[in-house]
């Protein structure tokens, strides 16, 4: 018994002569007059009486719960004593009085002592890692033993689990801060319902009445993972549980509750904030309740909708019957205890007849063995035993296929590959598995592979004269099963008779030289479908080297025969096209060499020195529509031109020489060039076929040294005057053959001696991953060189060019002497 210490003031009522505390009514916060005028009222009158019988309610409750523990304790001092009720009644009182404890008090710490379980353990923590003064310690280990012997007697007396629940949330959860608990069953499909709860309306308890199985919640995530699981926040973990809605940011501790390797439900306990961190004591004694509510929900009567899979009991008798009538090997195991009922292994109660050893041992040496002592390797790469176990504890069925096991004995493996089940049935296990014969996987991947590559095979017995077809050339002729096969002889009559020829050749060569050989005919199948198919056979012959029969298969080429068609019809597309393009590229070519010749004629003109360059694209089917134009004018003004038609070949090279004969007509008017460009303009809207282009227009005077020029949406030209070099301002003007009436304005730009100008078209400057502007300033850098020759300065700008288009390009330059 315990020693005597300090007198406890439970907060508990006693049991049998011990003190009782007196249930109080929250004092009323109103004020004085409110309180006289409440009492008077018949309103306050009735809510007064009701809160005074919950008060006695709760009070009877707890007193009844007392008695129990008071009564267990008797019951644990008969047997000890060997004495009656009424001298264990007598010999508890005077205890307590001696050690100045209560009846309640004295009665925990000898159920403690006689039980010696979790729940003594959890006080005897408190007692050890309690802070303070020994008077403290002893009170806060007392206090816990009694709380949680209060809640295992009321658990044991209620009747059922909603007053379980109940019990556990006053007596043991509340005095932690915890608000509600649920407690819930694993029925046999996995899924999980509500038997008790406390803290929550009936409406939420009614919402989550049942859950199915496979739905992420708080219970089913601590059952699949077999571990008490912490919720800091509901919120931040993201799932759902019952009273989220009301408590969306409260913590959630759910604990497994389970005895002798089974789990039979899952206890969630909920907090009104976050969850934080609890201390190993707090832990265990969580645990302890859990382990309460596993005995609870283990002797629940087997009544109700839904079913706890505790009661679900399947005789084994009628399990070793089952595996009996399986064809495929099968165990039938139940769990192996140690003394203080936990799981240690699983005992093989019964092997089928299907089962073989690979030890070679007798079924009978097997039957009775423990798993782990039989077969060790079950805990090997394969966790074969993990998973018997986690299927026994949350009664989730694990079904693989093609699962390698390594459980063997001398290194022999049980089944190298196979398909597993392994399921629950009341108590016991039943481990089935079904080796994948390696005949019938590889009859399987040639079944596969004859349908997907659509062959068929077939054997003609020479001297029965039978003939064997499997379905997929069954399919291919458009025949049922119940048809007659074709044979090699009358294969003529079922094909297009201009395969009659090669059809003949392809027997006689089976047949009567007897040598494996091929033909491609086309066949005409009962439903009128024409299929190209190719046949190989080869000779069977036997010793004597008689032919005995002819064996080869069947395979519908006409995917291929089709394709082989297109692409044959694609070829002579393609060549007629290249020939085609490769003609106009040629024409196209000629004419632009007709219009400017590689070698430009040299224009001479007073005071002015003029070169061109022109660089043909690098492909001849790039050939564009650049051009360019200097010629001097009946008035003694030169004409400078350069100017880009878009696209390329043939039309744009026609466009071009549409658009340069049109301005050397044109330049003869005398007029400027802002209207020249309009009229070049009006050409090309409405006396071509949609062409539009750039070009850029100058004339100059020798006398004056004046340009007069224009653009319709061509680069402006650069003006190189000593070191520096520019591009001239950028007017205003519209690409030729946009718009009908586009208006192009006119800038004149005195000369100097030794100045030079750039005109050019963007082949000269167009990058793919470049801005214009950045081009130009390169060409720019680029140009403001020395150099010694007008000449040598062009080449420079077209042996430095950066333009990676592959166009065409046309360049003039002028420099005043």
């Amino acid at each position: 018994m315990s020693e005597r210490r300090p007198h406890l003031r439970s907060s508990h009522p006693s049991a049998g002569g011990g003190e009782a505390s007196t249930g109080s009514v929250p004092a009323s916060r109103t004020g004085p007059e409110e309180t006289r005028s409440g009492r008077t009222s018949t309103v306050g009158r009735l809510a007064a009486t009701v809160e005074r019988l919950r008060a006695e309610v709760r009070e009877a409750h707890a007193a009844a719960d007392g008695r129990a523990l008071v009564e267990l304790a008797k019951g644990v001092m008969i047997e000890r004593l060997q004495c009656g009720p009424a001298q264990a009644a007598r010999q508890l009182a005077e205890l307590a009085d001696q050690a100045g404890l209560s009846q309640l008090e004295l009665a925990a710490d000898i159920i403690n002592q006689a039980a010696c379980d979790q729940v003594a353990e959890v006080a005897g923590d408190f007692l050890r890692r309690a802070s303070g003064d020994p008077r403290h310690e002893e009170e806060a280990g007392s206090s816990v033993a009694v709380r949680l012997r209060t809640a295992e007697c009321a658990a044991l007396a209620a009747a059922d689990t909603q007053a379980v629940a109940e019990s556990l949330l006053e007596h043991a959860l509340a005095p932690l801060g915890a608000t509600a608990v649920a407690v819930w069953a694993i029925g046999s499909d996995a899924s999980l319902t509500l038997y008790g709860h406390a803290g929550f309306s009936a409406d939420e308890a009614g919402r989550w009445r049942y859950v199915p199985p496979g739905v992420a919640t708080v219970a089913r995530q601590a059952l699949s993972e077999r571990r008490t699981l912490p919720i800091t926040s509901l919120a931040e973990a993201g799932i759902p549980s019952i009273g989220h809605s009301q408590a969306p940011d409260g913590g959630r501790v759910a604990l497994p509750a389970g005895t002798g390797g089974r789990i039979h439900g899952v206890l969630e306990i909920c907090w009104p904030g976050p969850l934080t961190p609890q201390s190993p004591a707090i832990t265990r004694q969580l645990e302890a309740l859990a382990e309460l509510c596993a005995h609870t929900l283990e002797d629940l009567p087997g009544s109700g909708v839904f079913l706890p899979a505790a009661r679900e009991l399947v005789d084994v008798s009628e399990l070793v019957d089952l595996s009996d009538g399986l064809y495929d090997p099968a165990l039938v195991l139940t769990p192996h205890l140690d003394p203080e009922g936990h799981l240690t292994d699983f005992r093989i109660r019964h092997a089928n007849s299907s089962f073989v050893d690979p030890a070679g041992r007798p079924r009978s040496a097997v039957n009775g063995a423990l798993l782990l002592e039989a077969y060790p390797m079950a805990a090997g790469h394969s966790d074969l035993f993990e998973k018997v176990e986690h299927v026994y504890a949350t009664g989730e069925p694990f079904r693989a296929r093609r699962m390698t096991l390594t459980a063997l004995v001398d290194q022999v493996p049980l089944a190298s590959v196979a398909d597993l089940s392994i399921s629950r049935q009341g108590d016991s296990v039943l481990l089935i598995w079904r080796i994948e014969d390696e005949t019938v996987r590889l009859a399987s991947l040639l079944q596969h592979a004859q349908r997907l590559g659509r062959i068929g095979g077939f054997e003609e017995n020479l001297v029965t004269g039978e003939i064997t077809w499997n379905g997929e050339l069954f399919a291919l002729y458009g025949r049922t099963g119940s048809d007659s096969p074709v044979s090699l002889q009358d294969l003529a009559d079922h094909a297009h008779p201009d395969d009659a020829v090669a059809i003949g050749r392809f027997v006689q060569s089976v047949l009567h030289h007897r040598r494996a050989t091929s033909t491609a005919f086309r066949l005409e199948r009962p439903d009128g479908v024409t299929r190209h198919i190719r046949v190989i056979a080869e000779p069977v012959l036997d010793a004597d080297d008689r032919l005995l029969a002819v064996r080869g298969a069947y395979q519908d080429i006409s995917s291929q025969h089709w394709t082989e068609v297109a692409l044959a019809a694609t070829r002579d597309q393609l060549a007629y096209t290249e020939q085609e393009s490769a003609e106009r590229n040629r024409l196209a070519l000629q004419l632009q060499h007709a219009i400017m010749p590689p070698t430009p004629d040299i224009v001479e003109a007073p005071g002015l020195q003029v070169a061109v360059r022109y660089r043909p694209a690098e492909s001849e089917s790039l050939v564009g529509g650049d051009w360019y134009d200097a010629v001097v004018l009946p008035s003694k003004r030169i004409l400078l031109c350069v100017g880009d038609v878009a696209g390329h070949g043939i039309d744009a090279a026609t466009g071009m020489v549409v658009l340069r004969n049109a301005m050397r007509g044109l330049a003869v008017t005398g007029a400027g060039p802002g209207q020249l460009l309009s009229w070049l303009n009006m050409v090309a809207h409405h006396l071509t076929e949609q062409v539009t282009a750039t070009a850029v227009c100058g004339l100059y005077d020798p006398e004056t040294r004046i340009l007069r020029w224009a653009r319709a949406g061509h680069l402006p030209p650069v003006l190189v005057r000593g070191n520096d070099a520019d591009t001239l301002p950028v007017l205003g003007g519209m690409l030729l053959g946009a718009l009908a009436g586009a208006q192009y304005h006119e800038d004149e730009v005195q000369l100097e001696p030794d100045d030079t100008l750039l005109m050019y078209t963007d082949g000269l400057v167009e990058r793919r991953d470049t801005a214009v502007h950045e081009s130009l300033a390169q060409l720019i850098a680029t140009a403001q060189a020395p150099a010694t020759t007008l000449e040598r300065r062009l080449d420079r700008l077209l042996t430095h060019s950066k333009s990676d288009t592959d166009d065409d390009t046309c360049l003039i330059g002028i420099q005043v002497s």
